[in-house]
């Protein structure tokens, strides 16, 4: 049996490689995308102060820091048993809709769009931003460049920093929106809105106008069944930061809707010795193994499983665009990974339009921003990061110092579909053991659609664990040195 492997995988948050193994014939027999990362946040947090927990996790991961600190807080709202005023929570959520902002900003141009932009055949050094830029022209760059900063800027008024935000509170958030930094955010979420608009007007030309892509976006290689799980809000709209969870079936029927604090009644978690990444399951179905369908418990989410576990946008321009989309791949729901990237742009928009609607609010700017918090006990946060579901679980002691910690991260709650992704590509574009660098790059890009960040998978800080053993004598001479 032949394996071909693909190390480093490329285009993502993390590390991780891939294994193919094909038979004597050439045919794929099975892939699998290992993650050789350290998991360790979830232990050293244990006997930290309940407090530190909001700007300690969002060292997890330098992209989505954001989702971290506000999945914090939410946790510990609840584990101290406090109410957040109404206009924290709209400072909380512009904050998180700008987080978004930037964040799909950087997926599609960076990460994902080159597939599309440049090629998925295209040599690998024009597959990145260099070869967008020389794609679609230096102007659009320099719209890319300051549409991400517009995101950040906004998360640093509001958060006191640009990456790692320390403005969460237990009970609500550290200081009000002044009018003229009110002013100044609404300037840049306009502009941040027409940016959208316009880049959904680059993926309907450049994708969507090429039969080519279309054909692939809808090919069998890319092409899985699931269940699906997002945040909706009360009339079933999606929702980045506030909600409840709902799960839909491959056929689009509502499966399961739940509060945060009753997810361990839904979700499990099932481990393989050969990736430091666990597999959750709905527990109503268990653990079948890596299958798709309405008999495995593997779920999917993110931008196109919220989409198909909602019943629409609560904006009228995402709503416009979500509807064109279900029309143009056949109807409601979606099973393409590569929809991810359409979805995510959907997305993109919403946020902008949230934006908007958030900072023109006449409550935004009240000073009313903190109740102050109770006796400690324990309490789950759930957010929809960039990437999906994010799940922060924290029980805390007398004296507000954390007992036990579970983490749930986006790119988990993916990694069965991940794989499943990977190996189907795999076996769809690989035949004869006829392989080069564009069929590689197709493979890759089966897990590229879910934006993962396997650096909040398995919350580790660095990569591979460094390791160096040096042996001297009494004489201070070194003897040895064995590394890792």
């Amino acid at each position: 049996m032949k394996e071909i492997i693909i190390d480093p995988i490329t285009r993502l948050e993390g590390h991780g490689n891939v294994s193919i193994f094909l038979n004597d014939k050439g045919e794929v027999e099975n892939a699998y995308l290992k993650i050789p990362e350290l998991r360790g946040f979830e232990k050293f947090c244990i006997g930290r102060r309940a407090e530190l927990m909001p700007q300690l996790t969002t060292r997890i991961c330098g992209v989505c820091p954001v989702a971290h600190h506000f999945a914090a807080v939410k946790a510990l709202d609840e584990a101290f048993n406090v109410e957040v005023p109404s206009a924290a929570k709209k400072l909380r959520e512009l904050m998180y809709s700008a987080y978004f902002i930037y964040d799909h900003i950087l997926h599609f141009y960076y990460l994902g769009g080159p597939d599309f932009i440049v090629g998925p055949d295209a040599p690998p050094e024009k597959r990145n931003i260099l070869g967008v830029i020389e794609k679609v022209g230096m102007p659009v760059a320099a719209e890319v460049i300051k549409h991400r900063a517009y995101g950040q800027k906004i998360t640093e008024i509001i958060g006191g920093k640009a990456t790692h935000p320390v403005c969460g509170l237990p009970g609500g958030i550290s200081k009000p929106l002044s009018e003229e930094k009110r002013q100044e955010i609404e300037t840049m979420a306009a502009s941040c809105v027409d940016f959208a608009k316009f880049t959904l007007d680059i993926f309907h030309k450049i994708v969507l106008g090429n039969t080519k892509y279309v054909d692939l976006i809808k090919s069998d290689a890319y092409t899985m069944p699931t269940y699906y799980m997002g945040m909706v809000d009360k009339n079933n709209k999606v929702n980045f930061y506030d909600g409840k969870i709902r799960v839909v079936d491959p056929s689009g029927k509502e499966f399961l809707k739940f509060e945060s604090k009753d997810y361990l009644k839904h979700i499990g978690e099932h481990v393989e010795e050969w990736t430091y990444s666990k597999f959750p399951y709905l527990k109503a179905i268990g653990w079948k193994g890596q299958v798709p369908g309405k008999d495995s418990g593997v779920y999917r989410v993110g931008p196109l499983a919220r989409l198909n576990a909602s019943d629409g946008m609560a904006t009228p321009l995402a709503q416009a665009e979500y509807d064109v989309m279900y029309k143009t791949l056949g109807g409601k729901p979606v099973h393409s990974t590569l929809a991810y990237h359409w979805a995510r742009l959907i997305e993109l928009l919403y946020a902008t339009e949230r934006s908007m609607e958030l900072v023109k609010d006449p409550e935004i700017t009240s000073t009313n921003v903190r109740n102050i918090p109770g006796e400690p006990t324990e309490g789950v946060g759930i957010v929809e990061a960039a990437r999906g579901t994010l799940i922060h679980h924290y029980t805390l002691d007398k004296d507000a110092l954390v007992k036990d910690v579970n983490l749930i991260v986006a790119t988990t709650n993916n990694y069965p579909a991940i794989c499943m992704s990977i190996r189907d590509a795999a076996k769809g574009l690989i035949h004869e053991g006829k392989v080069d660098q564009g069929i590689l790059n197709m493979v890759e890009m089966a897990f590229r659609a879910y934006d993962p960040c396997f650096g909040c998978a398995t919350h580790a800080a660095v990569g591979q664990m460094p390791l160096t053993v040096e042996v001297f004598n009494a004489q201070k001479q070194l003897l040895s040195s064995v590394s890792r």
